[in-house]
């Protein structure tokens, strides 16, 4: 064969081998990343949020406790006794934020463990259940409050307000409710700048974007995605991580960029590790890990 003609062969193989790794670079997940198995033997993990170093800490609800995962030393029991902590969530200061549905009400922790009730009730009528929480970085928190009849209630125990909403509580300690069009809210992120918010209606299977205004108000309701989601997350392009029988990852412009699949149906989702770089799922009784080329923000 012409040495010219196998040459040309030979570059074009080239090209299209390097166009194969410029579009591998390009996606959000690790070149030969595999899903793997961070824990199991738990009876249904929830609320995944990591620390200031990177260590994730979730949920087991019906065992009202929490855990701590660490990429290297694994996971170990942070406490027992959590008031039947669901979704959580650090702040900017890294204190712990949760929806503790024992008694339907939205708390933190404190240094010593203590959980600390922030508010338990809107228009002197008890919450239905928080379910999941975004605090904003001005302070303010957005959490959701559909209703879930849990074992721990008493059989008498009935859903109390008019609308299962998502609420706004203000730095300064005043609670709003924001959103009272949706079936059931649950899940939701918010942008790093703060001023975007997007809500999953897990029963109507949508997710919606609102614009955050300066007084922490909700407008602009755009639809955003044909999925709802349990927990969610955001990584540092913008995408948006849902939680529905797997995880689908949609872009900014609400396009679908990715579908990964878990071993169990994946309940929240967040990024975890020393460069946050690492997506961390609880997924019913177990909690898995993915290395990721994009970073957690949230």
């Amino acid at each position: 064969m012409n040495k010219v003609i196998i040459f040309a062969i030979s570059l074009i193989m080239s090209s299209a081998l390097l166009m194969q790794a410029q579009e591998d670079s390009k996606s959000i997940i690790a070149i030969n990343a595999a899903v793997e198995k961070a824990g199991s033997g738990f009876s249904f993990t929830e609320g995944p949020t990591a620390d200031k170093d990177g260590r994730v800490y979730f949920t087991d609800q019906p065992n009202d406790r929490i855990y701590v995962w660490d990429e290297n030393e694994g996971i170990s029991l942070w406490l027992e006794g959590t008031g039947r902590s669901n979704g959580m969530y650090f702040d900017s200061e890294y204190r712990l934020f949760t929806c503790a549905d024992e008694k339907n009400e939205l708390a933190y922790f404190d240094e010593n463990k203590n959980l600390i009730t922030l508010c338990d009730s809107y228009n002197h009528k008890h919450l239905n259940g928080p379910n999941d929480v975004w605090v904003s970085p001005n302070g303010g928190i957005y959490f959701t409050d559909p209703y879930y009849h849990r074992k721990w209630w008493g059989e008498n125990h009935k859903e109390i307000q008019d609308v299962r909403g998502t609420y706004y509580l203000s730095a300064d300690g005043k609670l709003s409710l924001e959103i009272n069009d949706l079936n059931t809210p649950n899940g939701l992120v918010g942008t790093p700048d703060g001023k975007t918010l997007y809500v999953a209606d897990i029963k109507d299977g949508k997710t919606w974007k609102y614009d955050i205004n300066i007084d922490g108000k909700l407008t602009n309701k755009t639809f955003f995605a044909p999925k709802g989601s349990d927990g969610m997350t955001i990584d540092n392009e913008g995408n948006i991580y849902l939680t529905s029988g797997k995880v689908w990852v949609y872009n900014p412009k609400g396009e679908l960029i990715e579908e990964i699949e878990f071993p169990e149906s994946p309940s929240n989702v967040c990024f975890g590790g020393k460069d946050k770089k690492i997506l961390f799922v609880t997924a019913r009784k177990g909690v898995y890990t993915l290395k990721m080329n994009v970073k957690g923000v949230n």
